[in-house]
């Protein structure tokens, strides 16, 4: 999937001078936490966030500075955290460096920008103009969009235990050469040996995962590398 595939194309925007409780009635009104920043021309001038408001003189939760720690920081910092707690406008304090996408990168790039600056939504552009937004909230809707379209499972125990050591095969961390897999039924069976117990959860979780697989019989035991002590047996899941 792309970010078009997914992307809120309704942008629900604000003007730089706009006032700042407007700008908070906007996003009770709609449910949002966040507003995308426009200006007269169209184009993306900032985000304004929840966030952004928490700091308000209004509320008395402006940031307050001991002395000799004013001492340390420059003169301008102060007037800038100054505008941002009693500035009447969106422009006093919007994000203007905003983090962009486009319509047409796809959904992984997105989740690493998400997780590199810390941000809930991206704006997506064209030539600087706003054309969606991509949030969490739409990865989600992505999310149970892909569960429900899920390849058609194996018709065979045979089909079915080759899907299962070929997903097992794709994964640079499972220990192949001390593994086996018996199907019957549809009811999967594994054994063999683990070296760690997020190793047992996670070949469980992948032989559940493969289409077709009615339950998971967990044999697998979990050795001590270095003296061979046996530390958990297996346990079933359904």
């Amino acid at each position: 999937m792309n970010v078009s595939d997914v992307m809120t194309r309704h942008v629900i925007s604000v003007s730089p001078d706009a006032t700042v409780d407007g700008a908070a009635k906007r996003m009770l009104e709609h449910g949002i936490s966040g507003l995308v920043v426009v200006d007269d021309k169209g184009e993306l001038a900032g985000v304004v966030t929840e966030g952004d408001l928490l700091r308000r003189d209004e509320l008395g939760t402006q940031r307050h500075r001991p002395w000799w720690l004013r001492l340390l920081v420059s003169r301008s910092r102060q007037a800038v955290d100054f505008t941002r707690t009693h500035g009447r406008r969106v422009r006093d304090v919007m994000t203007d460096e905003v983090v962009t996408v486009s319509a047409d990168a796809p959904l992984a790039e997105v989740v690493e920008l998400m997780e590199q600056h810390r941000i809930k939504r991206v704006p997506v552009t064209e030539a600087n103009r706003v054309v969606g937004v991509i949030s969490r909230a739409d990865l989600l809707r992505a999310l149970v969009v892909a569960t429900r379209t899920e390849p058609p499972p194996a018709t065979d125990d045979r089909s079915l235990r080759a899907a299962v050591l070929d997903a097992l095969d794709k994964q640079p961390w499972t220990p192949l050469t001390t593994l086996n897999v018996t199907v019957q039924d549809g009811i999967v069976d594994l054994w063999g040996t683990i070296t760690n117990e997020d190793e047992r959860r996670g070949i469980c979780i992948l032989a559940e995962n493969t289409p077709g697989v009615k339950k998971v019989n967990d044999h697998l035991v979990f050795v001590e590398p270095y003296s061979g002590t046996v530390i958990t047996g297996p346990a079933d899941t359904e």
